[in-house]
This record gives C-alpha cells, structure tokens and sequence, in this order.
C-alpha cells in the first residue's frame, strides 16, 4: 500500500509540473508512481519510450531535500538530459570521463553545496572510490536506475557493470531505488527485481501499446532504391536509419547524402566531438535523417522522429521494440520500417559463434524470436505486446499484416493436436521439441524422454507435414493466449487456462500463414505515398499547415540563437495546437498544452508575434522532388572496371574475371557513371547494337522527364529493346552529357 504523500507536496508538484515541464495533469502511472518515490519505497517502471519515464524521477528530485542520482549508461543520454534541465532552469550535471578535471571539482561543488538537484552518473564511474567518496558526503534523496534492463544477461542490452548497482548503493547509504526501464520481457524483469533486491518494490507497467506507430516489413530487395523512395516521400521529417555495422552506416550515409538528403552518419568509430556534432545536429534540425549503428538513439529525447528504418535485421525483438520506440514520442505520426533477409540472420549467427556456450544460447533464442516477428502473418502489435507479457484480444488494425494480411487458414485438430503434446509433456519443452514430437522428427531427447511412445507421437504428419506450419502454429497459439511461456524456463510453453478450456470445448480458429520473402519482391515504389503517412494521426488534422510551416522556421531561429535543440523551445504538438487555435496574447499561448506561462515569457515573445502577423498573411512553402542517384564505391572492383574500360575489354571477360552476373556488372558501371566518372562503353555498344537502335534510344533519353528505366521500358514496349540495352544507351548518354 502506497504511504499518502502530504497534500501540500502534492500541490508543489503539480504546481512544478506547469511551472517547469508545461503540463497542467500528470500522463498514466506518473502521479502515483512518483508518490512511492517520495514515500521512500522501492519502485520498478516499466514504461514504453515516450510514455513519460524520465518525468517519474526529475520531478521528484525537485520537490525532495538533497540531489538525486540517476545512473544512466551512455553518455549522450546523460547530456540530452541534462541540456533540456539546463533549459528549464534547473541546476542537473553529469559526471563521466568526459569533464575536464575542474568541471569534476565544480559539479563536486554543487553537490556539496545542495544546489545541484540531479547527477548523473555511468555505472563504471560509480565504481570509482574518489567519487564513492564525494558522493557519501552528499546529500541524496533517492537513486534512479535508467536503462534498467542492462542488469539482466537476458536483456538485449547486458552490460555487467550494471549488476554490481546495488552493491555500490549499499555503500553509499540506505537509498531509495526507482529502476526503470522501457524494454522488459517477463524474464528480464524478474532478473532486476533479483539482482537490485527489490522484490518487494511495487511494480508500475504501463502498456507496451504503442498506438500511433505504424509497424512494417518488407523484403530486402533493391533495399537502397526502396529506402531513398521511403525517405522522398517523408521529405524534411526526422528519421533515423538503423545498420548493423559501421560500414554500412557511412555507406547509407552517403547514399542519402547524395541524393540531396540531409543525413549524418554516428557509430562508435567516429571521434566524440563529430558524434557529438551529428547528434546535435540531428537534434537541432540542421539534419533530417541521422545513420547510425544502436550506439546512437538510448534516452535521446526527439519528440518528432517521424520515421525509424532498421536497414538491417536487429539483434532481438526487446532492441527492436526500443529503437522503433524512438518514432513518434509526441504521440502523433511514428513509422517503422524493417528491411528483412535471411542473409541477416546469417550474418548474425555468424556473430555469435565466438561468444561463451550461455552468451550463444541466449543471443540464439533472441534471434529466433526476431525471425519469428519477421515471418508470422499475425498483427505486428499483437506479437510485440505477447512477447512483453501483454495480450491483445484483437488485430490492430493497423500495420502491415493487418493492412495487407497473408492467407488465413481454418484449424481445429491441429490446435487440439498441439495443446494435447504440451499438456501430455507435462509443461517442459520448447517449442522445436513439441513439433519434432508432431512429426516424428528424429531428436535424441524426444526418445529419451520416451515421447516416441506418446499418442500424439507423428500424429502431426496426418494432418501437416511440414515442421514450419507447427512451429508456427505453436507461436502463433502463445499470442492468441491457448499457451504461456515459462518465465523460469527460457522457451518452455505452458498451456493457459484459455488453452486448457478450448481442449474441453474445440472450435475453428482462424491462423495466418507466415510470410515467404523471397516471393514477396513487390516493389513497393507505388506504395510508398499512402503507407509514409501511414500513421493516421496525421491524416484529417484540423491544424494551418502554412502557419505550422512558419512556426517551426521560427523555432529552429530562435533554438539556434538560444543553443538549444528546437524540441526545447516547443513540441511539435504544441506548435499544431497554435496552428489551430491562432493564441495572439500571452494568456492564450498560456493555455496551449506543454507550454506554461514560463515558457511564455521565456520564448513566447517571437511566436505569438509571427502568429499575430500570420492572421493578415499566408506563406505557403512546397517541397521539391528528389532524384534517385547512386553512391560510387572506390573499390578496386570499381577501379579494375574503369581500367578494362579504357583498354575496351569486352564487358563479358570484365564480368567473368570478377566472377559477376551480367546484370551486377551494368549495376556497378552504373555506379561509376552516377559519381560523375566518364566512361566510353561505344566499342561495347556498337557490337550489340546498330546506329538506327542506338540513335532511337539516345533520342529518347534527350526528351524523357526521367531516366528510369521501368518508364524507357514501357514507352519501347513491343519494339524487341531489352533492358540491358536500355541501361547501357542510358549510361552511354549521361556519361557523354553529364559527366
């Protein structure tokens, strides 16, 4: 039971919540949650990104006696939090390697001295027994552990350090505790409350439904022309492009770049001060799209990121649902996008191979869960929400599988089929275990756990064969709820009550057939328009866009001439809100969700001038369209083709000696010729083509509105010029004009 906090705290609170954060009621749990801290009582959060977690401990430290710690594990998450305190007029610091040693002895100071209401601070520099020292002659109110699923090995963001928090706590003094976290499978939270010793502590779990992001999938085919078609349609909005490694982020980097996108590349080979650039530039708007590896995006605080893109398959589904997370956190537009393979895949598995023999395990199980998400035909939400512990009743609605489902099949005996395996196994085996059982695989423990002599034993081969369709089947049954997954017992499956009752009373239930990538190469080109604003929220606004145009030049302006990041000065939900409601008075502005009189006087000035002006005036702005060009990669495949060029080797010898398709050596000249390197292919050309053919194509690119090729193929169609003609008259004509 929550100790009642006195009700002239509480007014302070609130009256602090307006003052500083602009916000006049607190969102979901945060009240109550915030309650417990001041009560002094162990607190576990587990909330969603953009829920309002980081609100839970800040407000807190700044009604309480004294300074509060808050543990965070990256670097850039402590500066973004710190720079938007800073803003508001409160004194919080960080402390890291990166101070200088008198920025240390000054934030020491204020420590000491009681103005300083939050620290900062990485596990690692917590270790060290200078600071252990400093911070015991502190006054603390309560300890905040961000990031909190960075304490379980289970996590997908395991960092050792992180179990040795309590210990250090303990040293420190008699702390409250308030761990919070936005990624925690049922697993991993029972490892936290484990390892900080807080089983007692009352558990605050918001859900993990986030509403208004649009989740989707599609094959990684011709993924570099899809990505920049995807970020042409959602021209001038914050994104972020998710690779796996540091390579392919400055590749994609340069890609967009290229193609008139402004995007900067962040990954941990990059010195700091250029990290640290590309972040803020990213965050003040000076960059639309930031390229990074998962170093980059933990706790950074862009309310309007309006796109997330994984360019390459994540390592599991809890970082998955972070990163995506990073989309949409002022609750309007949020789209993520995957690109999948099964290339990916591999390439991770290859990863793992030199990781310890648990390491191995636990990154497998991982993986196998993100292939799942990837493959199952089932509602994107529905799948998440079940992995975190939650159940959805219903299909969303509301992303790719709902919006374009797979085929959906009737199944009764199969579902009876499978339950009655888990039930007659007593609860103790996998899924891989259940459906070798089905079908009679052959698996050293089904016979040693003598199930061979089970009735169900190759029952599975009668109704379906296929090993997949009961893997399915089985994951499919656990986010419909006929089955549990063991929390003690990593990928044990449990039936649930609804699973036990349906063995009493069957019935039909609809399942969807998983996905098949390699047969689903649709290009997505035509696509891309409906499913860039796929969101919803922003479809039907009521808001000026003209006027919103104004407002957000305005803000960045005045961000730039105040140091700040524009999110800062307003949020784009408050800027939508003045879009729609015209507030000319400082009253008005006052009333406008997210600001607050401070605010008004702070920044208020400017906006409600331009508003006031914008009444008798309107600017319209339109944006221009993006052509699709190709990065040229220096390599020596591309400097050995230039080579053979010039000496007028045949295409097909180039080709072979670099063991290429056709197809793949037109595709890297191509390259060549679009960074502006001019190439004389005539000696090729004339052998395969006659003048007449050469002149007629060459006659149509000088007229075309565009170069591509599927529009040069239609416009020959019928007239026997294949597309390797096509592309070579179209690389012949740019280098003898652009280049």
């Amino acid at each position: 039971m929550i100790q009642q906090v006195d009700k002239v705290v509480l007014d302070t609170l609130k009256e602090r919540l307006k003052e500083i954060f602009g916000y006049s009621q607190f969102r979901g749990d945060q009240e109550i949650i915030i309650q417990n801290i001041l009560a002094g009582k162990n607190t576990f959060v587990i909330m969603p990104t953009g829920a309002g977690k980081s609100l839970c401990y800040q407000l807190p430290a700044l009604v309480t006696d004294g300074m509060a710690i808050v543990i965070s594990p990256l670097i850039a998450l402590m500066k973004n939090q710190v720079d938007q305190m800073n803003a508001f007029g409160i004194n919080a610091q960080f402390l890291n390697s990166t101070l200088t040693k008198a920025e240390m002895n000054r934030v020491k100071r204020d420590a000491l001295d009681g103005s300083l209401k939050l620290l900062y601070i990485a596990p690692e520099s917590l270790t060290k027994e200078e600071n252990l020292d400093f911070l015991q002659k502190t006054k603390i109110s309560f300890v905040a552990i961000d990031e909190a699923h960075c304490i379980s090995e289970w996590g997908h963001d395991f960092r050792p350090e992180y179990r040795r928090i309590h210990g250090i706590i303990d040293n420190i003094g008699d702390l409250p505790i308030i761990a919070l976290t936005a990624t925690a499978t049922p697993k991993v939270q029972q490892d936290i409350r484990k390892n900080l010793q807080m089983e007692e502590a009352e558990t605050f779990k918001s859900s993990f439904n986030r509403k208004n992001l649009y989740y989707e999938i599609r094959s990684k085919k011709d993924s570099k022309k899809q990505l920049i078609r995807y970020i042409r349609n959602n021209k001038g909005k914050s994104g972020i492009v998710y690779c796996l490694s540091r390579k392919t982020v400055e590749e994609i980097a340069e890609l967009l770049s290229v193609n008139d996108v402004k995007a900067l590349p962040y990954h941990a080979g990059l010195d700091s001060a250029t990290r640290m650039a590309n972040q803020d530039a990213f965050l003040n708007e000076d960059a639309d799209v930031i390229v990074a590896t998962i170093a980059f995006g933990m706790g950074i605080d862009k309310p309007d990121v309006r796109f997330v893109i994984h360019y390459d398959v994540p390592k599991s589904l809890e970082g998955y649902y972070q990163e995506t997370g990073r989309a949409g956190r002022d609750g309007l537009e949020g789209n993520c996008l995957m690109f999948y393979s099964y290339e990916d895949i591999q390439k991770l598995e290859k990863f793992n191979k030199d990781k310890s023999v648990t390491e191995r395990d636990n990154a497998r199980h991982l993986l196998g869960e993100m292939v799942a998400y990837a493959n199952l035909g089932v509602c994107r939400r529905r799948q998440l929400l079940s992995y975190f512990g939650e159940y959805l009743d219903k299909d969303c609605g509301f992303c790719d599988n709902c919006m374009k489902p797979t085929e959906k099949i009737k199944v009764q005996g199969e579902v009876e089929l499978a339950l009655r395996a888990v039930q007659l196994t007593e609860h103790r085996f996998d899924g891989e275990h259940i459906a070798d059982l089905l079908i009679a695989r052959e698996n050293q423990y089904v016979r040693s756990y003598e199930h061979d002599k089970l009735d169900v034993y190759g029952k599975g081969t009668e109704l379906n064969e296929s090993h997949e369709f009961w893997i399915s089947l089985l994951r499919q049954l656990v986010i419909f709820n006929y089955l549990e997954k063991d929390i003690e017992n990593y990928g044990v499956l449990r039936l649930s009550e609804k699973g036990a009752a349906y063995l009493s009373d069957p019935y039909p239930i609809s399942i969807t057939k998983d996905h098949n990538y390699e047969e689903e190469n649709i290009d997505k080109a035509d696509e891309d328009d409906k499913e860039s604003s796929g969101s919803g929220s922003g479809s039907g606004h009521a808001y000026d866009e003209a006027l919103l145009g104004l407002l957000k030049a305005l803000r960045k302006k005045v961000a730039k001439e105040k140091d700040l990041p524009p999110y800062v000065i307003f949020q784009d939900p408050s800027l939508e809100e003045m879009a729609t409601t015209y507030p000319t008075t400082q009253q008005e502005m006052a009333q406008i969700n997210g600001v607050g009189m401070g605010k008004v006087q702070k920044f208020g000035r400017q906006f409600i001038e331009a508003i006031s002006r914008y009444v008798e005036e309107n600017e319209i702005e339109t944006a221009k369209d993006v052509v699709i060009k190709s990065t040229v990669n220096k390599s020596k495949v591309k400097i050995y083709i230039i080579q053979q060029v010039d000496r007028k080797i045949d295409l097909e010898e180039i080709a072979e000696a670099k063991d290429l398709s056709m197809e793949d050596l037109i595709e890297e000249v191509e390259h060549i010729c679009y960074s502006g390197t001019k190439l004389n292919l005539d000696y090729y050309i004339n052998q395969i083509m006659d003048r007449d053919r050469q002149r007629e194509i060459y006659d149509y690119f000088m007229s075309a509105e565009t170069d591509n090729i599927a529009v040069a193929l239609a416009e020959f169609a019928g007239e026997d010029i294949s597309e390797e003609e096509l592309r070579l008259m179209r690389i012949k004509f740019l280098s003898e004009l652009a280049n």
